[in-house]
């Protein structure tokens, strides 16, 4: 149990820190990708974060098989 709880908080801090170079590095390109999503119709940013969603997942299950 202590093991699955510290892969949590690796994944969400791996996410934060993800995140935080984007904010970092390219503010401006944030920006202007919030700007485009704006303008998406919500059916496909639904897919677009579908997309992401299913991405993740098979991101997780070949890191598995890895280190397994």
């Amino acid at each position: 149990m202590s093991e699955t709880l510290g892969n949590i908080f690796l994944a969400f801090g791996l996410v934060l820190i993800v995140e935080g170079l984007v904010y970092v590095l390219a503010p401006s390109l944030v920006e202007r990708m919030l700007e485009i999503l704006r303008a998406l119709p919500d059916e496909a940013r639904r897919q677009v974060g579908g997309l992401a969603v299913v991405a993740g997942l098979v991101l997780l299950w070949a890191a598995h098989r890895l280190l397994s």
